[in-house]
């Protein structure tokens, strides 16, 4: 057992990787199973992740989440901001502006919009909880748009751990529901073309959220709100940590 841990310990990255792919199978098949779809696996994960932080640290009394335990961790730098950024920009990378362009001037306005609106709803809930500087409410803001601009923004701007969680959670209650309630309004908004998908993914902006709300109204919508909730991701991570910021600190000090 101890040359079984020595192991563990000494190859972590491997073994983060083998745990995090233990935790998406299971995510995925539990989805099928209890959910049929509705709730995609993703979003699962990640609240297994977030159940995982947790205990992580109050058993170890520590402040990196489950990464404080020996054999996790692998965890801190799989979970970090260098492999975190790389997602990320890749992500960003597989835009088709082509595409994009197809949905016009009402495409791009729905990026725009939906990442400011979020922002603004977000720093407003934060400011509402105490987290009156600008720091803190770019972050919940930025977390309010989706849970990857939130830590975004909080590493660029140097917030505590505490509110980059806060970021990450508001991120996630946002993902499961859009996630669960896309198919419920679909037809009440006229969500039932390409176009309509383009727009409903720039506002709503988590892509998690998006893809497995369409998936369970219209498989043929998925690419095309997807594609512009990805881009929406991209633009968040630009604007959010600096001009929304700025205003913040303009507005607040």
């Amino acid at each position: 057992m101890n040359t079984l841990k020595d192991l563990l310990v000494d190859d972590g990255l491997v073994f983060a990787f083998f745990v995090v792919g233990v935790v998406m199978v299971a995510s995925h098949a539990t989805s099928k199973a209890v959910t049929r779809g509705r709730l995609q696996g993703s979003a699962i994960a990640i609240i297994v992740g977030l159940v995982l932080a947790y205990v992580g640290g109050h058993v170890t009394g520590g402040e990196k989440g489950i990464s404080d335990i020996a054999i996790f961790g692998g965890m801190a730098l799989l979970g970090g901001s260098m492999l975190r950024d790389l997602a990320i920009v890749s992500t960003a990378y597989g835009v088709d502006l082509r595409e994009i362009r197809r949905g016009g001037a009402t495409g791009i306005l729905s990026i725009l919009l939906g990442v400011f609106v979020s922002a603004i709803v977000g720093a407003a809930i934060a400011a509402m909880f105490g987290y009156t500087d600008a720091v803190s409410m770019a972050t919940v803001g930025g977390g309010a748009a989706t849970y990857i601009v939130g830590p975004v923004t909080g590493t660029a701007l140097g917030a505590s751990s505490e509110v980059v969680a806060l970021s990450v959670a508001a991120g996630l209650v946002k993902s499961v529901l859009v996630m669960i309630g896309t198919p419920f309004i679909a037809r009440f908004i006229g969500l039932d073309n390409y176009k309509s998908a383009m727009a409903y993914g720039g506002l709503m902006g988590t892509t998690s959220g998006v893809a497995g709300g369409l998936a369970a109204t219209d498989k043929r919508l998925v690419p095309y709100g997807a594609m512009t909730a990805t881009f929406y991701t991209g633009m968040g991570c630009l604007l959010v940590p600096s001009v929304f910021y700025f205003a913040l600190r303009g507005l607040f000090g």
